[in-house]
């Protein structure tokens, strides 16, 4: 473990401008590559009735990003992480090497100010290093991905590293539940019998960071096997929304689980529920809608014919006459105030999709069956590519996002105020390339403390898990 702070001089990262109330509001330099996304949208819906409903305060941001001398994270002047762990490294519980390709993440609180993490590991068949099989938490011996958990005191050192879900293959997303567990989702739907797995995949897992063996290996299959992102769960109601991040056309859905046991607490997802896919009336696509603030009424939920897709992938089914409605690149989800929100990373005229956007967020009002288009991201002349859009995100307690960028260059953590301006909180000095074609881990899992006073955050490659803490505002 190591815990670095930052208090040189700044480097060239400029402080970040104010931009206008439709384009170039989310702006960052990096040296002479330079990476914008200009939206439309109203930002503070995206807080509307969370707990981050405030502002900075004080301009955005932290100031610039100072040069870490160990050449792992940049930080601005006051903060400081600690490396918590590394792939490669000895898991605590001596079960093996800690895995490789660190993702989605979330934080939980414990007994006496402890904190439980609950980390993916997004290997496929050939993943650098595999999850440790473990008895009793594998589900396939020959799938490499899975969950690892740390225990955390209330001091912020690492009393506990282990296997918390093994066997699994992509685990790439997922999210927290009411009652404290993590749904950790496969980004994948290969069967038995492909790249060597012995059983079928592509299925949510619930994963108890505390005690992993109350919850074991179990998939739960009620709730679809298909190329699995994200979830949100309803707080009230205890329905489970879920993204399909499906790469080719037909691409993927947005789902709603309805749980026979809603909101019973640890297993009871496993007693099972139905299954339903989004259907917007006369909206085939939803890279077709341009326009924020564009609404929907009356939005249908349909029964998905066959959730295991014995013989079919679920997005190709015959949901009727009526047909279904897809978009491409269905990633991140979260539930804010009485509404679930959902994003549509990218969609690309010449892959299939309507039209052309460098990222949707739309919001879904169960109360009103109603379907809105919150923000949308470009094409604008300052995007380099599509990739460049903003991936995992959490709210933060001092009041915005947290943003992991996932593209090509220098790889930031970027934070956005409600008024929509951007700011880089962090970023990845780790050359994973050469001096000649240098190249960076993206970043994955932002995800904070139950006490708001430490952010969490994992680099994708070399897996590295940091915990950072400095003079938070709120």
């Amino acid at each position: 473990m190591s815990e670095t702070a930052s208090t040189g001089s700044p480097t060239e990262e400029p402080a970040p401008a104010p931009g206008g109330t439709t384009r170039r509001q989310m702006l960052a330099r990096t040296g002479a590559l330079g990476v914008g996304i200009a939206f439309s949208g109203a930002l503070s819906e995206l807080f509307t009735g969370t707990a981050a409903a405030q502002d900075l305060g004080h301009g955005a941001g932290y100031g610039p990003l100072v040069p870490d001398p160990d050449g792992l994270l940049d930080l601005p002047k006051g903060f400081r992480y600690k490396v918590l762990s590394r792939e490669g490294e000895d898991l605590r519980s001596g079960e093996g090497p800690v895995p490789s390709n660190h993702d989605g993440m979330a934080a939980f609180r414990g007994r006496r100010g402890s904190v439980h993490l609950v980390r993916n590991h997004e290997n496929r068949h050939n993943g650098r290093v595999p999850v440790p099989v473990i008895d009793g938490l594998t589900y396939d011996p020959e799938g490499k991905g899975g969950c690892t958990a740390l225990t955390l005191d209330a001091h912020g050192r690492v009393q506990s590293e282990r296997v918390a879900i093994a066997g699994t293959a992509v685990n790439c997303a997922g999210g927290p539940t009411p009652w404290g567990t993590w749904l950790t989702c496969e980004e994948t739907e290969d069967k038995a019998g492909t790249n060597g797995y012995t059983k079928d995949h592509g299925f949510i897992f619930e994963v108890d960071g505390a005690d992993p063996r109350r919850t074991g290996a179990v998939p739960l299959t009620a709730m679809g096997r298909f190329q699995h992102e994200a979830i949100a769960v309803d707080p009230r109601r205890g329905v489970v929304y879920e993204t399909e991040d499906a790469f080719e056309r037909p691409f993927g859905l947005f789902y709603r689980f309805l749980p026979k046991k809603p909101l019973g607490g640890t297993g009871s997802l496993r007693a099972g529920g139905r299954l339903q896919a989004m259907r917007v009336p006369g909206v085939p696509d939803l890279s077709s809608i341009q326009e924020t603030g564009a609404t929907f009424d009356h939005i249908e939920w349909v029964d998905v014919p066959d959730p295991l897709a014995v013989e079919t992938p679920i997005r190709f089914q015959d949901f009727g006459p009526k047909g279904i409605t897809h978009a491409q690149k269905l990633e991140g989800c979260y539930w804010g105030g009485r509404s679930v929100y959902f994003v549509s990373s990218f969609a690309r005229a010449a892959e299939g999709s309507a039209a052309d956007h460098y990222g949707q967020i739309w919001r879904y009002d169960p109360d009103r069956r109603r379907l809105t288009l919150v923000i949308v991201f470009g094409p604008d002349t300052d995007v380099q590519l599509p990739g460049e859009s903003p991936d995992n995100i959490c709210l933060a307690p001092s009041g915005g996002l947290m943003v992991c960028e996932d593209g090509d260059g220098a790889q930031h953590v970027f934070g956005v105020t409600r008024r929509g301006q951007v700011y880089a909180l962090a970023r990845n000095r780790q050359n994973i390339g050469s001096a000649e074609e240098p190249e960076w881990g993206e970043f994955a899992g932002v995800t904070f403390s139950p006490d708001g006073r430490t952010m969490y955050v994992n680099v994708y490659t070399p897996g590295t898990t940091f915990a950072i803490t400095g003079p938070w505002r709120g």
